[in-house]
């Protein structure tokens, strides 16, 4: 039981790092009380690790439901026409999404986890990575206008990911600046296999030593040269609970009241089902990053999701969601069971208790650095598609007409590179420029393209032979031909020449669709006028309803 326990404690401090800064960013970003974001990191920790089935998933306040939550609290800020939710009240619809995602774990809503295809997936990991290096960024020189936590290409301050890029040249802080270049060179050295190799040095993990090697730059900075130091709005900014009274001040709980409020169950259904997908793709994720192969039972994973949500709600915590970027902090940090997550939650409740002024002392730089090199681990299975864009290039490049080498020979794996590539690229670009959910869906819609044209181009097997001066055309049909094949059938029924023979077999087909078989009804009974003999070997016709 205990032999990961130093892995799991060495992961689990480096994903607190990871984890704290994104809590309070995204609270924040939300637009609301920094104690709620570091409530729901607890939550996220503790409560959903223990009931999940992931050993790697981590748990906490998403990035991705940035908009749903501020369209909830400030809806005029979108233009939309419907009532403003107190907090107290946005709590409770946070309580009842978490009670829906229960019910779709009972149902067992997961298994459309497993329909995603793993192009998707790689588009939407490398899709994260790419933005979590552009985002950090402007962290790592010292502007820090947009929360740390905000994910979104369209910025609330009405810059975007590229322009925040150039807009940083003009407040760049050179004390942060250094600081933040020091630490990510830092961390590429402690990632490098000359440290890895050393049996004391690899004891530690990278990320704090570059934490502490920042606070400890930072302090010289302050000593020799002030005017050179971190200034006090890029350290880490902790809510102040120093007293009962502050602690008391900063807690928010639901709105019971507010249950009748159909506006309130609205926006908690909605919570729920886009916190359900999120968490859905970010298990499927996290599995295909797992060094071990497990694969996260998602209906049990809806499930701790959904108490995760009602707990936090309970006690002030805004929602929650499985996230990619802390998640891929555990596995690159070597965790090996859930131990690990919990123990972050742990870190996170002791630290705003106990230890908050030790983390004001941290640059915003330092963690920019951490997150920026955990973006870059992310975004790098992007090179194990450069075989398949060449592949996929060589492919576009013969259907213009131009002679490639080996081009039979390869025909079939260019075919399949376009098919894995377009989806992958869709999801990447659209999540660049939007968000993760849009993404996704735009990189599931290329996917089904390909899927639909596939099974156009292939409901059955043609054999075609000319005997004794008449065309013998024989046909197979596949296992399942559906509605979308009828084209294919009414296709090759107009082409077939009169005085004609056309056998179709469907023996081994377990369904076919009552589109098709009308259509195959129709060409047996209208072939006669075209003297072509049609016979059916395992199909029965069906009765064709008049149109006149």
């Amino acid at each position: 039981m205990f032999k990961n326990i130093g892995a799991d404690l060495k992961a689990g401090l480096v994903v607190f790092l990871v984890a704290l800064p994104l809590c309070l960013g995204i609270s924040v970003a939300q637009g609301v009380n920094p104690l709620a974001g570091l409530i729901a990191g607890i939550v996220g920790g503790i409560v959903v690790s223990i009931i999940s089935g992931s050993n790697l998933s981590v748990s906490g306040p998403a990035a991705g439901l940035t908009a749903t939550v501020l369209a909830a609290l400030f809806p005029e800020k979108f233009g939309l026409n419907i009532p403003a939710l107190t907090f107290d009240g946005f709590l409770l619809a946070v309580m009842i999404a978490g009670g829906f995602q229960i019910l779709l774990g009972v149902l067992k809503a997961g298994i459309i986890g497993h329909y995603i295809p793993v192009s998707v997936i790689k588009g939407m990991l490398s899709g994260i990575g790419i933005i979590l290096v552009v985002k950090q960024i402007p962290h790592l020189f010292g502007y820090d206008n947009d929360p740390e936590g905000d994910f979104q290409f369209i910025q609330m301050d009405g810059e975007n990911s590229f322009t925040e890029l150039v807009h940083m040249l003009n407040y760049i802080s050179p004390g942060t600046a250094a600081v933040g270049v020091f630490c990510i060179l830092l961390l590429m050295f402690w990632n490098s296999r000359l440290v890895k190799k050393n049996k004391i040095l690899s004891l530690f993990p990278g990320p704090l030593v570059v934490v502490i090697a920042g606070v400890l730059l930072n302090t010289l900075l302050k000593n020799i040269a002030p005017n050179f130091s971190v200034q006090p709005q890029h350290l880490v900014d902790m809510p102040d609970l120093s007293t009962w009274e502050k602690l008391k001040g900063n807690m928010h709980f639901p709105d019971f009241s507010m249950i009748k409020e159909l506006h309130v169950w609205g926006v908690g259904l909605t919570l729920g089902l886009i916190a359900s997908i999120e968490s859905l793709l970010g298990v499927e994720a996290v599995d295909k990053l797992d060094p071990d192969f497990n694969t996260t039972p998602t209906n049990r994973e809806l499930v701790a999701q959904g108490v995760g949500n009602m707990v936090s709600g309970f006690i002030g915590g805004i929602p929650i969601t499985s996230v990619i970027v802390r998640s891929a902090a555990n596995v690159n940090a070597g965790a090996k069971t859930k131990f690990a997550s919990i123990f972050h939650g742990v870190l996170i409740l002791v630290s705003v208790f106990l230890i908050p002024f030790a983390l004001e002392l941290i640059p915003l730089s330092a963690l920019a650095a951490i997150l920026i090199l955990t973006g870059w681990k992310l975004a790098k299975p992007t090179s194990n598609n450069i075989k398949t864009f060449f592949a996929s290039l060589r492919w576009l490049i013969s259907k213009m007409g131009v002679t490639i080498k080996d081009k039979e020979k390869n025909s079939e794996i260019l075919r399949e590179g376009v098919a894995q590539l377009l989806p992958f690229a869709v999801t990447l670009m659209v999540m660049l420029f939007t968000d993760l959910l849009k993404g996704v869906a735009a990189g599931l819609f290329v996917g089904i393209i390909f899927i639909l044209r596939q099974n156009f181009k292939d409901p059955f097997r043609l054999l075609s032979d000319t005997i004794e001066g008449q065309k013998h055309y024989f046909i197979r049909l596949q296992q399942n031909v559906t509605f979308i094949n009828k084209g294919k059938f009414l296709e090759f029924f107009h082409s077939v020449e009169p005085g004609a023979k056309v056998v179709i077999d469907g023996g081994r087909s377990t369904f076919i669709d009552r589109d098709v078989l009308e259509a195959i009804t129709e060409f047996k009974q209208s072939s006669k006028m075209k003297n072509i003999d049609v016979i059916l070997e395992g199909i029965e016709e069906v009765e064709i309803l008049s149109q006149h």
